[in-house]
């Protein structure tokens, strides 16, 4: 389903799918699902908190009122029929509403589980097999031994593995990213270049960006495919903290500190304190601070 946007959750250590130990970065899940999530994400060994963040997030960027084309509904993005088997009355209030995430975000989570079951003697990963029977049935990855050959499903089940990363708070410092330097390059050859709201860089642009056009063409540049809107970029990788921002880190600004669904801006950091960013309509690709009241995070984006 659409990728969207995301919210916030301190981190807080717990046990993950598997007995390993997870912990949701900060930032990383909006707070009124933190405690489902962090319950629900612990129900069996294919599942894990963070996993379980990605996989929402992907299917409707945290929106209860989310409908598919295909009608699939609410926060998990239940089909119809699925949900009148594998719905849970999850909150106790008498009802499995699949527009209720108390009783959705469990329902996902005992589906996962009951889909890892179905494909446990599926070769390869079971994780992966789970993650590829949600988006296409156990049945599609049975036939096929594995993820089936669909574009959806393993595009699907490499953007939430990928994504798993972003929710889950480090073990340690974030290893660098050896991409980083080419980013930086491209960005610097387009200081002076005038802001324009949506832009990309392209000929229709003539050549101007905004905010969170420039960071993607940056990182294109060096192979590395980011999402449009900064929102959305902000789960592109791992989250380093502040000391430990290295050349390349994309730094992110918020009107809620506590709360990436308010994030309005980001940029390149360089070093010394300093991004490369294009700020606003009037104004050109330059250096700023970094420092500012708005500062929310950074990431350090990883190909997948």
């Amino acid at each position: 389903m659409g990728l969207l946007v995301v919210g916030t959750y301190s981190a807080a250590a717990f046990l993950g799918g598997g007995g390993r130990t997870v912990a949701l970065a900060k930032n990383a899940v909006p707070a009124q699902y933190a405690g489902l999530v962090q319950k629900w994400g612990n129900l069996c060994p294919a599942v894990n908190p963070a996993l379980l963040a990605a996989q929402l997030y992907q299917e409707s960027g945290w929106n209860p009122r989310a409908q598919s084309h295909a009608e699939a509904q609410g926060i998990a993005q239940f089909i119809p029929g699925t949900w009148a088997t594998h719905g849970l009355d999850a909150n106790g209030d008498g009802k499995a509403n699949v527009w209720d995430p108390a009783d959705a975000i469990p329902s996902a989570a005992s589906y996962n589980c009951k889909l890892a079951k179905y494909v446990k003697d599926v070769p390869g990963d079971t994780t992966d097999n789970m993650l590829a029977a949600y988006n296409a049935g156990s049945y599609a990855v049975i036939k096929y031994g594995g993820v089936p050959p669909y574009r959806e499903t393993r595009n699907y089940v490499s953007v939430i593995r990928k994504m798993e990363q972003s929710f889950a708070a480090p073990k340690g410092r974030v290893s660098p990213s050896k991409q980083a330097a080419g980013a930086i390059y491209y960005a610097q050859q387009k200081l002076g270049t005038p802001y324009k709201w949506g832009g990309n860089g392209g000929p229709e642009d003539d050549g101007r960006f905004d905010c969170s056009g420039l960071t993607k063409a940056a990182y294109e540049s060096v192979g590395i495919e980011l999402p449009r809107v900064a929102n959305d970029q902000w789960n592109s990788g791992p989250h380093p903290k502040r000391d430990e921002l290295l050349p390349g880190d994309l730094v992110f600004f918020a009107y809620d500190l506590e709360d990436s669904r308010s994030i309005h801006h980001v940029g390149i950091y360089v070093g010394g304190g300093y991004m490369i960013d294009a700020p606003y309509t009037g104004a050109t690709i330059r250096f700023d601070p970094i420092d500012a009241p708005d500062y929310f995070g950074a990431t350090r984006p990883t190909k997948q």
